[in-house]
């Protein structure tokens, strides 16, 4: 009796191209206009926020606002730091950040994926090779004339 190879239902997927990693567009809603049109929307809005660029613009606006923080009856510098500046320009500089970290992530899965399918590849090669090594034992049992009981 010889060894029956039966590949798994994933193994199967990925070599007849029926997965891919996943992308991020693909887990935006599919449903409604609304939905599509608030994700595509907060997806826009992240990017221009999401930029030096305007945490540069929200610095220059924060401290066009210092001088009435610091007038008399103003809320003073302490509150100015804490509830203007730092608001404005970290929220820009903390989405540029985690759009830098994401994409290091989705780059890490993508290698990720990579290896699993050069792994999936090289286990097709081994039991391809055992597959061969079955025949030429077989072969030679029956030049042999050994009878062999499978187990």
């Amino acid at each position: 009796m010889t060894f029956e190879h039966k590949p798994h239902s994933r193994t199967l997927a990925i070599l007849e191209h029926r997965v891919h990693p996943t992308k991020t567009r693909e887990q935006l809603p599919q449903g409604n206009l609304y939905a599509r049109v608030n994700s595509w929307l907060a997806v826009k809005i992240t990017l221009g926020v999401g930029s030096m660029t305007c945490a540069w613009l929200f610095c220059i606006l924060a401290v066009l606002g210092l001088p009435a923080a610091l007038a008399k009856g103003g809320e003073g510098p302490v509150a100015w730091i804490a509830q203007t500046f730092l608001q404005l320009v970290l929220l820009s500089i903390i989405i540029v950040g985690t759009n830098i970290q994401s994409a290091a992530a989705d780059k890490r899965a993508q290698d990720t994926y990579a290896d699993a399918e050069a792994v999936l590849h090289e286990a097709l090669q081994i039991q391809a090779h055992l597959e061969e090594q079955d025949k030429v034992l077989t072969a030679l049992v029956q030049k042999l004339g050994v009878s062999v009981e499978a187990s």
